[in-house]
């Protein structure tokens, strides 16, 4: 029964676990990040360019390890 969940699981490609994550995903949440980082105020357009490479390859890293 075990082995018929699991082949169940392995087969729905509706399981948001299973599909891969899109580069436009990726950078949308690099971006509300960033967002929240102005917001709060640590982040000016001063160091905008590094903080969001750096943001964006975190999440980037973290999505397809």
């Amino acid at each position: 029964m075990a082995a018929a969940k699991q082949k169940t699981k392995e087969e729905n490609p509706a399981d948001p676990a299973s599909r891969p994550i899109s580069d436009e995903a990726i950078l949308k949440v690099a971006k509300e990040v960033v967002v929240k980082f102005i917001e709060v105020g640590q982040l000016s357009p001063a160091n905008f360019d590094k903080t969001f490479q750096t943001i964006y390859k975190t999440v980037h890293d973290a999505v397809r390890s």
